[in-house]
């Protein structure tokens, strides 16, 4: 029988970052941020376009990209943190998956050139087969290599063998 995950309570904060992250990025955000650059640039002649009437949008606009980006990352880090999740699920759950792939976003930048190295060999071992869903991963392609390798010199042999009587 399966458990149940029941959802925590989260935080003050990242409930606060969740909504404020969905707020901002709607279609009535965006339309309201418009209107109050319209109101800006429109309001410059009443004020003789003065340093005080560009400090007001400077500011704000400072403020607001400032205060925006912890918002966002907080948001984008919990998302990616949920996707690298499903996706180790996925490597994990798949017979042909390789597992070496789990947990792959806390390698280091070499380690990550090595594996990009071994799925350039995979495809290029896969490019002669009849099907592209013939091989799963990479030690699977790596053993239909090895099998086939010995059937051709098992063929090669018995080819010779016959010729030889």
């Amino acid at each position: 029988m399966k458990k149940e995950i029941k959802p925590q309570h989260t935080g003050i904060f990242e409930r606060f970052a969740i909504s404020v992250t969905k707020a901002t990025g709607s279609t009535a955000a965006f339309i309201l941020a418009l209107i109050l650059v319209i109101i800006w640039a429109v309001s410059g002649p009443f004020f003789h376009y003065s340093e005080n009437w560009q400090l007001v949008i400077n500011t704000g606009t400072t403020i607001i990209t400032f205060l925006m980006v912890f918002l966002i990352q907080k948001a984008q880090n919990k998302d990616s943190l949920a996707i690298q999740l499903k996706l180790n699920e996925l490597v994990a759950a798949h017979e042909f998956a390789s597992n070496r792939l789990v947990d792959v976003e806390n390698m280091s930048e070499e380690e990550l050139k090595v594996i990009q190295k071994y799925y350039a060999r995979l495809s290029k071992k896969t490019k002669n087969e009849e099907s592209l869903q013939q091989s799963h991963s990479i030690d699977e392609a790596e053993n239909m290599d090895e099998i086939k390798k010995r059937m051709e010199e098992a063929t090669r042999d018995s080819l010779n063998g016959m010729v030889e009587k």
